[in-house]
């Protein structure tokens, strides 16, 4: 789950370069979303 929710917030990141959609919210949310999977990959957890 947290991989999908990755990926989608990447693809709309780089929509958002490309359209300029989004504005500032986008690029909080890639940022938060990356401090997540980071997280996630050096504490070892899983997602169901």
């Amino acid at each position: 789950m947290l991989w999908t929710i990755f990926v989608v917030l990447v693809v709309l990141w780089l929509l958002g370069f490309s359209l300029n959609i989004g504005g500032g919210l986008i690029h909080a949310l890639i940022v938060i979303a990356v401090i997540v999977l980071v997280y996630n990959l050096l504490t070892g957890r899983r997602s169901a």
